[in-house]
């Protein structure tokens, strides 16, 4: 049997199950006997591979940490442009919408844990670095006018949108695709706090990548 066959692990079923079930029921609502029922195996046998549901939560949260570390890297040995902003945030909203739960009961988590919320604010602060330093290079470039103030705050700015999209999204449904409009319309609003500060050129740039992205080619 090749390894793309085997089945998976117990201890990766388990954290597999579980974050279908929080993403979908909200991690509030489910018990680790409700993932055990799921998975049709002893409570037991799952308490053998985790203490119990916070151990589940920090190393989902793990993963969750190490795949948006990687999203938020800045492209190396050239000056990002447009393309490489937008693809970016299509990663980073992608992570988001794998690991929802940890957004939309972020302050809950957050509030009993307070390993989560070190590792949640580093997570913050290197969103913030990372936007920054892209911006910064457009300015060096010339692709975008700004202040490094202005440019503090546009990476302020971006950060909480993306932390809170999906929770904004709860309050105001939208109709079709849920995933996509989450993505496609929350990295639209993420560019569109960039606009003001491109010049006109890249700004036109943005306007024809946002058609391309929002109204596909059928």
């Amino acid at each position: 049997m090749s390894q793309e066959s085997a089945p998976l692990k117990t201890r990766d079923r388990i954290l597999a199950k579980s974050l279908a079930m929080f993403n979908t029921q909200g991690e509030p609502n489910v018990t680790t006997n409700h993932i055990a029922d799921e998975l049709e195996i002893s409570p037991g046998n799952l308490y053998y591979h985790f203490r119990n549901k916070d151990d589940i939560i920090e190393q989902l949260f793990a993963r969750f940490e190490e795949r948006i570390g990687e999203a938020l890297l800045v492209p190396e040995g050239r000056t990002p442009n447009l393309e490489d902003i937008w693809l970016q945030m299509h990663l980073v909203f992608e992570c988001i919408w794998d690991y929802r739960f940890v957004y939309r009961d972020l302050v809950d988590l957050l509030t009993r844990s307070r390993k989560l919320k070190m590792h949640f604010s580093r997570i913050l602060k290197r969103a913030h670095e990372s936007i920054s330093q892209v911006c910064t290079e457009l300015v060096k470039s010339g692709a975008m006018l700004a202040s490094q103030r202005e440019i503090e705050a546009v990476a302020q700015n971006i950060v909480v949108l993306t932390t809170f999209w999906l929770n904004f999204q709860q309050i105001k449904p939208v109709t079709g695709s849920k995933q996509d409009v989450d993505i496609g319309r929350g990295i639209y609003q993420v560019m569109v706090l960039l606009a003001p500060y491109l010049k006109a050129a890249e700004r036109a740039h943005l306007n024809k990548l946002a058609d391309q992205y929002l109204n596909p080619p059928m």
